[in-house]
């Protein structure tokens, strides 16, 4: 397969670079007990992207409502992240190992300038997988205590850390035993206190739980849970993988509380959906737990400039395009035309729920929600079911969508609705 293609691609070659593409995932990459040529209407070949428009290698252009899972918050190849990302390439892609390189610092920078009270330093790395780790492995240097506490139906990662205070048992049982920790119920804060001992190092929480179903916990939790993290003598790690940088109408899930987590994490929509990139971030006090011995935590492509640049570059077009407001009022549009689908389908759609961008239509039943996925995939629309709870199907736009293709979708999704409830 010839790789750099740039030019429009003739029909022979989208059916042999078609075929190949298949014919190697099966043969090369980590993939499902059957072949992709069995995956039935999606198995087709991703090619490009623009804005909120996702196309195939034929030039099929699918609305993209499911943003690679949060990933494409500034839509695919936001042309001043592109730009700063095509420079730092030109002249640095990755760093020496040894010199300070000016990029990262000022990602840094930007960064401390826009997360809660004094959360302040940072560690790039490049998933969300590997922020969770380093934040559990900072709260352990710091209390020099070993537990955590999590919530059931939690989605923190699959790496050995982070899959420990995953709150689903179907991940974590086959690899046990794992790093000690118990888990609560969402948004029960009562239970959090009874689950704390003389060992928790901290509780981790996601301010919404995109992977579990998109379920909002009860209003003031996360303050409460913030008291009694203080109280207890515990820190407090927020995981915004998903819900931070606008995705839920402020820049992050914590911002609706008006709380400072002890500890963030940061991936996804970072770096705009161009490079990989994650972040941990916490206070100079936090922080110091790494001071005695730097090489504590270090990573090859951590604080890799290329990375750096593109979160720079994000964090610009966040503020200056003021995407966070944006979000709350597309999906105040968009809750309101899906409550209205609520009420016209109640046979088809059991409940629909979320803040701002992130959405979650729950089915009566697994099958329709597979099904109204595949109709609106028919209907030249990405949308697909959350990790824990299948029943749920995640609406997850960029933050640039308008409201034109908010009601175009939802168009679309009537017409979904209507063929299953046939």
């Amino acid at each position: 397969m010839q790789l750099g293609i740039t030019r429009p691609l003739t029909e022979a070659e989208q059916d042999e670079l078609s075929s190949e593409a298949f014919d190697s995932y099966d043969a090369y990459c980590n993939r499902w007990p059957k072949s992709v040529r069995e995956w039935g209407p999606s198995a087709v070949v991703e090619w490009s992207g623009e804005g909120v428009w996702l196309r195939d290698i034929r030039g099929r252009a699918f609305l993209d409502c499911l943003g690679g899972y949060g990933v494409f918050a500034l839509g695919h190849r936001h042309p001043r992240v592109i730009e700063a990302v095509k420079a730092q390439l030109d002249r640095l892609p990755l760093h020496s190992q040894k010199l300070v390189n000016p990029y990262v610092a000022e990602a840094a920078r930007r960064l401390a300038g826009i997360v809660p009270g004094n959360l302040r330093k940072s560690f790039w790395c490049n998933s969300g997988t590997e922020a969770v780790e380093g934040a559990l492995k900072l709260a352990r240097l710091y209390t020099k205590k070993k537990t955590f506490v999590s919530t059931t139906n939690s989605f923190h990662g699959k790496s050995f850390g982070s899959l420990s205070v995953t709150g689903r048992a179907l991940f974590r049982d086959p690899v046990a035993p794992l790093l000690p920790a118990r888990f609560v119920p969402f948004g029960d804060a009562a239970a959090l206190e009874k689950a704390i001992d003389a060992d928790t190092a901290a509780f981790i929480v996601e301010p919404i739980q995109g992977e579990g179903g998109v379920h909002l916990p009860p209003e003031g939790y996360l303050a409460k849970v913030r008291e009694i993290c203080t109280r207890r003598g515990i820190l407090m790690i927020v995981d915004e993988i998903q819900t931070g940088l606008g995705r839920t109408g402020k820049m992050f899930g914590v911002d609706h509380e008006g709380v400072q987590p002890d500890i963030l994490c940061l991936a996804k929509a970072l770096s705009g959906g161009v490079v990989p990139c994650g972040a941990l971030v916490s206070t100079d006090e936090i922080w110091s737990a790494f001071h005695p011995m730097p090489l504590f935590h270090t990573s090859t492509f951590g604080h890799n400039p290329l990375a750096a640049t593109a979160a720079a570059a994000t964090i610009e077009v966040l503020t200056t395009e003021k995407l966070p407001e944006r979000a709350a009022r597309m999906g105040e549009r968009l809750m309101a035309g899906l409550r209205e689908l609520w009420r016209s389908y109640p046979k088809v759609l059991a409940e629909v729920r979320g803040r701002g961008l992130l959405v979650g239509m729950e089915f009566v039943a697994e099958e329709a929600g597979i099904r109204t996925a595949e109709e609106l995939f028919a209907r030249d629309v990405l949308v697909a079911h959350t990790l824990n709870n299948p029943r749920v199907v995640r609406i997850e736009p960029p933050l640039i969508i308008t409201e034109e293709q908010i009601d175009l979708f939802l168009s679309k999704l009537r017409g979904a609705l209507e063929a299953i409830g046939k």
